[in-house]
């Protein structure tokens, strides 16, 4: 399959990249400043270039301005543009160079449904139960994707959790907190926490890609969902570490973080039932095999 992919420079896209070529699929990526096979685009200039569509079969959209910064309104603009004005562009592109894909594969956020805590196991069929910024951002997120559902045989959005990887994302970070020993909850410590391996996550691409049955919206998240609490310990126990029995008061990190505090304050729990039942097994259902992985 020739396959395009927005955000192909980043953790996960990096490693799909790979993954897929293994495979023997080609991939294309789009970049602003384009080297060797890449393909350029500028999405403020609104130009992508025609060549990428040649031959099209998929894409995969996986292009976002990181949530893990404070929250101006300038960077919610720059965090809505870079994930639905971005597949608007791809879709008016599709249109110009005449392109019927067999899917357009989309990531989303487990945010979907809302930043708060609650006990209740919320799969795709849920809906928004706390209509917050990442909320009303996934949704519109997610429509973007579907405006693509008349020239994609399919259309499949990944509502992924927060993603586990060795050199990137929010695992190193965590980890050098536990490592200092420094490491302790936030918050209540009671908040549920979403969260998928890597190599899971870029098999769940990968598995979206190739099975046609993969259509619509899935929870990309791992079996075992710990509290803050939980995570924070088990996290300390593997890296042989004392774990602070005081928890971060609330405050502290709405004062350094803003609205985007709310993330890590709160958290709901998410059910993988729907992309198992088609058949998707996870390597990673364990958090402590997870760290295992990560740690050692």
């Amino acid at each position: 399959m020739n396959i395009l992919i927005t955000g192909g420079t980043g953790l996960i896209g990096k490693a799909l990249t790979e993954n897929l070529q293994q495979k023997g699929h080609t991939v294309r990526v789009l970049s602003r400043k384009p080297e060797g096979d890449e393909f350029y685009w500028n999405l403020k200039e609104k130009k992508i270039d025609d060549a990428a569509f040649e031959n099209l079969d998929c894409i995969i959209h996986l292009a976002g301005a990181t949530i893990s910064q404070r929250w101006t309104d300038d960077y919610r603009k720059e965090m809505f543009a870079s994930r639905v004005n971005a597949a608007k562009l791809l879709k008016d592109y599709c249109l110009k160079n005449n392109v019927h894909l067999d899917s357009f594969i989309s990531a989303s956020g487990i945010n979907y449904y809302g930043t708060l805590t609650s006990d209740e196991i919320l799969d795709e069929k849920s809906g928004v139960i706390k209509a917050d910024f990442l909320a009303k951002l996934c949704v519109d997120w997610e429509k973007s994707a579907d405006d693509f559902s008349d020239i994609s045989d399919r259309v499949v959005c990944l509502r992924t959790a927060m993603v586990l990887a060795k050199h990137g994302g929010a695992f190193p970070l965590l980890g050098k907190t536990v490592a200092l020993n420094i490491g302790s909850a936030v918050g209540s410590g009671n908040q549920w926490m979403n969260w998928i391996h890597l190599d899971d996550l870029v098999k769940m691409y990968v598995f979206a890609v190739e099975n046609p049955e993969v259509n619509g919206k899935f929870n990309a998240v791992a079996d075992d969902i710990p509290t803050n609490k939980e995570f924070m310990k088990n996290l300390a126990k593997m890296q042989v570490k004392f774990f602070l029995p005081l928890n971060v008061p609330a405050f502290v990190l709405q004062t350094v973080l803003g609205d985007m505090s709310s993330i890590i304050l709160e958290g709901t729990r998410a059910s993988n039932k729907k992309i198992k039942s088609l058949g998707f097994d996870f390597k990673y259902s364990a958090l402590k095999e997870a760290f295992k992985s990560l740690v050692y």
